[in-house]
């Protein structure tokens, strides 16, 4: 507007053929009329433009930090979960040496149990054997103390030829064979 006037009044200098330039009393009034418009554009458009970039810088700065928030929070839960993550590492190999150890313990109370017992079997079989041995020595003293009365009471009875002695010993054998058999 301001350039319209001067435009104007330049156009007006020209064609009048007098320079006076722009009249003080259009200046004076361009100048009221553009604080008059000043002061509408502040009161109708300059308060509620203020107050539309102060919420829109609010709303910025309220996103800003809430994203900032955010991303703090992010990083606090994942430094949680890789601490989470390599406390169940670590309890999930003190579980397997632990398991690995009670493994390696059983085995070797099952090996000694086992060696305990066959060392028992043994020395029960070995007492055994002996008794048996002790009970077959003591039943063929036993057998060959009657066979000798019994040969001495029938030799006291009868003279025997070395025939009739064989004889009666392989007779007596075999009646000593025939009661093991029994």
């Amino acid at each position: 507007m301001l350039s319209h006037l001067f435009l104007s009044s330049l156009s007006h200098s020209l064609v009048s053929g007098t320079s006076n330039g722009l009249y003080i009393g259009d200046a004076v009034y361009i100048a009221v009329l553009f604080i008059i418009l000043m002061w509408l554009v502040k009161l109708v458009a300059w308060k509620p433009l203020n107050e539309m970039l102060k919420k829109r810088s609010d709303k910025i700065t309220n996103d800003m930090d809430s994203a900032e928030k955010l991303h703090k929070e992010a990083d606090d839960l994942a430094s949680q979960r890789r601490d989470a993550l390599s406390r169940s590492h670590a309890d999930a190999t003190k579980i397997v040496n632990d398991a690995k150890s009670a493994g390696q313990q059983q085995r070797t109370d099952i090996i000694n149990a086992a060696n305990e017992d066959s060392k028992n079997l043994k020395a029960s079989a070995k007492k055994d054997i002996a008794q048996e041995r002790q009970d077959a020595l003591s039943n063929a003293k036993n057998d060959v103390a009657d066979l000798s009365i019994e040969i001495a009471s029938k030799i006291i009875q009868k003279e025997l030829k070395a025939d009739d002695q064989k004889k009666l010993i392989n007779s007596y054998i075999e009646g000593l064979g025939k009661q093991n058999d029994r």
